[in-house]
Formats: C-alpha cells, structure tokens, sequence
C-alpha cells in the first residue's frame, strides 16, 4: 500500500468514527486490562505493511476509546474538535514541524504569534502580554509560576539564574484550600514545598474568602497570590478584583488559573465573573476545553514578558536565536525546545468560528448546564450543590450510595458520562459542558439516562 493509501485509509477511517459520534455509546467497552490483554504481545521481529498495522490499530483500539468528542460526554470540562480544528491537527501531524525556532518553521511560528495575539484579545488581556502554547494548563501553571518566581525573586534582589534555589530568601505561596491539583503540581515540579504554602479558607462554592487573604501577605516576603477562575467542581470565581487590589499591597504576583473559566470574557452577559482579571500577572488557560481543539493544548500568558523570558532562557552555539524585538521564536516562551505546532488548530478553530462564534459556543454550553440543573433537580432525591454560574453542575442524590449507583448505572448504559466527586465530605456527581457539538437533545437524553437510574 502506498504512502497516500495510508494516510487516505487512516482518514476514512478517522471520519467514520467522528461521523460515529451521536451514535456509539459513550463510554469504551473494554477496561484497561481488557485492552492490556489484547495489545500486549512480543515485540516485532520485522515489518509490517502500513495499511495492515493502521487498520489493526484502528480494529483493536476501538473498543477501549471513549467517545470524548460526543455531545454527551460531560466528564473533566473537555471540549470537542472542531472541523477545522481536527483537520488542522492532521496537517501538523503531516508537516512534522519541530516549532521551537522562527527561522527553520516560519509557518509555524508565524501562526503562533497571530494565534496568540487573537487569543489574548478573546480573553481581554493586555495586548503587551507573552504567550507560550504548551500541553495544557498544567504545563501553563508551570511557565507562568517560574516567571512569577523569577519575578518577585528579582524583586527581593536575588537573582534567580545565577544562584539558584540553595540559599534563596523564603518564598510565599498562597493558595485556597479548593485549588486545582495541577496548581499544586506545579509549585511542586518548580521546588516549592507544602511548608511554602499558605492555604487560605473558601466558601461553600469554592471561592477565596477576601477576608482571610490580607494576613496572608507580607511584603517583605517574596510572595504569589493563585487564584481561580473556574472551580473545577462548582464553576465558581474568586473575587480577581479585590484579590488583585490586595496582592498589590504586598507586591505579591498574581497568577489566574482559567483552565475553562478564563472563556467567560468572550460573552456580554458572563464577563462580570472576571471583572479585574486583566490586573493579574499571568493566566492559565486550555484551548483543548472551550476553544474546541483536540488534545493536547494549553496556554500560558504573561503580562511581563521580560520575566517570562527570563525564567526559559535558551542560548546554544548551534542555535539562531531570534532577536525578540523583530521575530518571535516560540520556545522563548515554553519550557519545551521539542514542540508540536500547537497553534495551528487554535489558529484554525478562531478562523472558523470568529469572536461571534466563539461567544456562542460558551453561551450555549452554559445555557445546556442550566437546562440540566433544573431538570436534575426535579427527579427523585436530586439536589443541586452549586449556584450554576458557568458551564458545571454540581449534584447528587439521596444519599452517597444512590448517587454513586447512578452515576455508574449512567455510564455503564452508554448513554452519557460525567465523572462522581466529593464535595465537602459528601459523594457527589460533576457534569461539564464545553462541547460544540452538545445539544439540548443531548441534555436531556443524560436527564432521562439518569431518570432511569434513580428509578
């Protein structure tokens, strides 16, 4: 079979399952074990014809994939694809363009800055802001909290680069006690312990208490501020006006976990949840969530771009380094130097829908949320835990046992699939809408899937 043989197999193929989407059950049919035992086998001893071993690949894996891209999956606030966004993903795969340096991909590097640039004015950030595409929030967490450490180490008068951690003054992390764990993470992967952290309360949504930050800060200690835009759980924001306001006391940095929430400031009727969120110093965000790219994309920004920088400075004899001031190389700005062109299919999903239809997208998702929230309520036993500002709904049942039944009769069925949690002690079931492709159809075949359940 020939090279194009392959590659038009593989996207016949890869369009059937998309065209499958409304249709398949959402879940996958086999385990992990399951797969295990089935892919598990010695390795080749030689090769293989290519259409052969795409075809097998797409046989065997089929029934372990969960159908992330349908309209009813509403588990861990993951988007869909986008056409334009998919077939661009295919294209970077076929350019195989290491995006690290402006002068070999000039493409790729190019439709960063543009990608970014549309982004930051999406998001309703400074237009002098730095961006780097990265994995995913995770990853953005990680540049921009070494920027920040960068920053208000710089700040103190030692200089990060040239002595290191050993013997640094303390450093100051304050952090609500409802914070991502990828927030966590990252302080971890950058050297910063438990012992650094000050957790500060939040209230029954999730949310910083105000009051309880002031104490918290101190400027004569260097010192970052995470807040959140978006609790994973509730969808709920902190108050980024009064916590920017506050850090500014203390010349404390602030950084903004958006991972979905960030998103908000592309609608009239939601961007209140953010008011103040371009004072803050750096944000996190995913383009694989609301922007509806596929797997995998974060964003990291910055509105010190000297610092972020600084805190990924790259230099090698064999490299040429662009000068920032007239070309932009996009590892500058990412902790990668091997990098995929993440910033095509952002640049292709922006393209497709312009501003007017990245507004809807969001608008709908949190239209369906409050749609399901209410015929939640209304079943037996159902109770919604959280006030529905966002795109997550957060409830359960009679008791731990029932909704822990329900969810897993709910996902067994094929129907639907949202992820259970606990909140406050309590089990509880967590439903994400950020797809484009979800309908309000969709919503309430998950009602009616959990009707069936409780019964």
């Amino acid at each position: 079979m020939s090279e194009r043989e392959v590659l038009a197999r593989a996207a016949a193929i890869a369009a059937d399952y998309v065209e499958s989407l409304g249709t398949r059950p959402v879940g996958p049919a086999r385990t992990y074990r399951e797969m295990l035992a089935v892919l598990d086998e010695p390795l080749p001893e030689g090769p293989s014809d290519p259409g052969g071993v795409v075809g097998e690949l797409a046989r065997v894996a089929d029934e372990g994939i969960t159908a992330m891209g349908s309209g009813r999956y509403f588990g861990f606030v993951i988007g869909g694809a986008l056409p334009a966004s998919l077939a661009a993903d295919w294209l970077v795969s076929a350019w195989d363009q290491n995006a690290c340096l402006a002068e070999p991909t000039p493409a790729a590097a190019a439709l960063e800055a543009v990608a970014g640039r549309w982004v930051l004015e999406l998001l309703g950030l400074p237009s002098h802001s730095s961006f780097g595409f990265v994995t995913g929030c995770q990853m953005a967490h990680v540049t921009c909290l070494a920027a920040a450490r960068h920053s208000v180490y710089a700040r103190s008068g030692w200089n990060l680069p040239e002595q290191g951690l050993s013997g640094a003054p303390p450093l100051r992390v304050v952090v609500g006690d409802k914070r991502h764990v990828t927030v966590t993470r990252a302080l971890r992967l950058l050297g910063i312990g438990r012992a650094q952290e000050v957790v500060v309360p939040t209230d029954r949504e999730g949310r910083i208490v105000v009051s309880e930050l002031a104490p918290a800060l101190d400027p004569s200690i260097p010192t970052i501020v995470c807040a959140q835009a978006g609790e994973v759980n509730t969808g709920a924001f902190d108050d980024l006006s009064a916590i920017v306001e506050l850090a500014a006391t203390a010349k404390a940095w602030v950084h903004v976990d958006g991972a979905f929430g960030l998103w908000a400031a592309t609608s009239p009727s939601l961007s209140h949840l953010l008011r103040g969120h371009e004072r803050a110093d750096s944000w996190a965000t995913d383009a694989h969530k609301w922007l509806n790219v596929p797997y995998d994309c974060g964003i990291a920004i910055c509105a010190h771009p000297a610092d972020h920088q600084a805190a990924l400075e790259y230099a090698a004899p064999y490299l040429h380094v662009a000068d920032h001031a007239a070309v932009r190389d996009p590892m500058g700005y990412s902790p990668e130097f091997s990098r995929r062109a993440r910033s095509a299919p952002v640049w292709a999903a922006i393209r497709q829908l312009g501003r007017s239809g990245v507004r809807d997208v969001v608008e709908r998702s949190c239209r369906h949320a409050r749609r399901f929230a209410e015929q939640v309520a209304a079943l037996p036993g159902g109770e919604v835990l959280n006030e529905v500002v966002l795109n997550q709904v957060l409830f359960r049942f009679a008791d731990d046992e029932s909704t822990r039944d329900a969810v897993a009769t709910v996902q067994a069925s094929g129907e639907a699939w949202m992820s259970g949690t606990v909140w406050e002690g309590r089990a509880a079931i967590r439903l994400s809408v950020s797809n484009w492709r979800t309908t309000e159809a969709d919503i309430d075949r998950t009602v009616a899937a959990f009707a069936a359940a409780v019964g």
